[in-house]
C-alpha cells in the first residue's frame, strides 16, 4: 500500500459512519465525525452555480428506490459500472453530474438516491436527512443498485467499482464492506472505519481522497484507516492535500479547484486500472 501527501503551494464533505461490526455494515452515519454538528454544518455551504445539463436517465431499482443512471454514448454491454453516492446533500443535479462525468469516460454510472426523493438546500436540512437514514435500507439500495449494473442487459457489468464524498464516501467504503463482488472503492473525505476485523470483507481495491485542513477527519484518523486496511490485507492507496473537508464539490463553498483536479486524476487513473483492466 501506497500512502501518497500532497502539500500544495498555495491554500489555493461527511461520510461518518458508526464503527461497526461485518455483519452490521448498515448502521446510520454519525452525523459529524469528530467534530460538533454546529462546527460540521459551518464545514458546507451551497454556491448557485447550475449544474451542467444531464446526460442520464431515472431508473428504478428492484427495493424500489429510484436512481439516475448515465452511459456511455454509444456503448454496449459488458460495461465497467459505478455505484455513485451521493453527498449528505441528497442526489442533486451536481452528483447527476458527476455520473455524467464518469460515464464520458467510459462507464455505465449509476446514482443511487438514500434520501428517496428529498434534497438538502442547506446544512440544517442536509443534517436532518442524514440522521433520518435507515441503514439496512441503504444498504438494500445499494445491493439493488449492485445487481442493476450487473443483470441490466445495456450494461452486463463485469467490473464493479463504487465512489462516494463526505456521507457517501463512508457509504463507499460500506458497500465494499458488504459487496466483496466490487472490485473498487473510492472514498472521498468519509470518515473510515479504522478496525482491520471489520475491514477484512474487503475484496476490492480502495482509493482514499482526504483533506489535512478537514477538521472532522483528522490526519491521525486518516493514518488509523491506512493502518488498519494494511493489517486487513485491503490493498489501497490513501492522498492527502493540503485542502479542507468538501474541497472536490464544485457547487459548494470549499470547492479548491487545484485540489480537486488533482483528485480526479488520481480517481480515473484508479478506476481505469481497477475496472477496465
Amino acid at each position: 500500500m501506497k500512502r501518497l501527501t500532497w502539500v500544495l503551494a498555495a491554500a489555493l464533505m461527511l461520510g461518518a459512519c458508526a464503527t461497526s461490526s461485518p455483519a452490521e455494515v448498515a448502521r446510520a452515519p454519525s452525523a459529524t465525525g469528530a467534530v460538533s454538528e454546529e462546527e460540521f454544518k459551518a464545514m458546507h455551504t451551497l454556491r448557485t452555480d447550475a449544474a451542467p445539463e444531464r446526460r442520464g436517465q431515472p431508473v428504478e431499482l428492484s427495493d424500489g428506490s429510484k436512481a439516475y443512471l448515465s452511459l456511455p454514448p454509444d456503448a454496449k454491454g459488458p460495461l465497467p459500472a459505478i455505484i455513485v453516492i451521493h453527498e449528505w446533500w441528497g442526489l442533486n443535479e451536481h452528483v447527476q453530474a458527476w455520473a455524467d462525468r464518469l460515464a464520458a469516460e467510459g462507464y455505465a454510472a449509476l446514482a443511487v438516491d438514500l434520501y428517496h426523493g428529498k434534497v438538502g438546500t442547506n446544512p440544517d436540512e442536509a443534517l436532518a436527512l442524514v440522521k433520518a437514514v435507515d441503514g439496512d435500507q441503504a444498504t438494500k439500495t445499494l445491493l439493488a443498485a449492485h445487481a442493476f449494473l450487473k443483470g441490466d442487459p445495456r450494461i452486463q457489468a463485469v467490473r464493479t467499482g463504487s465512489i462516494g464524498w463526505c456521507f457517501g464516501g463512508g457509504w463507499s467504503l460500506r458497500t465494499a464492506m458488504a459487496i466483496p463482488e466490487l472490485s473498487a472503492a473510492v472514498i472521498y473525505y468519509g470518515h473510515p472505519v479504522t478496525d482491520p476485523q471489520q475491514l477484512s470483507t474487503i475484496k476490492a481495491q480502495v482509493l482514499g481522497i482526504f483533506g489535512t485542513k478537514d477538521k472532522s477527519i483528522p490526519p491521525e484518523t486518516v493514518q488509523a484507516f491506512e493502518k488498519a486496511l494494511e493489517e486487513a490485507g485491503v490493498r489501497s492507496r490513501i492522498v492527502e492535500y493540503d485542502a479542507d473537508h468538501a474541497f472536490a464539490n464544485p457547487s459548494g463553498g470549499r470547492y479548491d479547484e487545484r485540489s480537486a483536479a488533482s483528485a480526479w486524476a488520481e480517481t480515473s487513473a484508479f478506476l481505469a486500472r481497477t475496472l477496465k483492466r
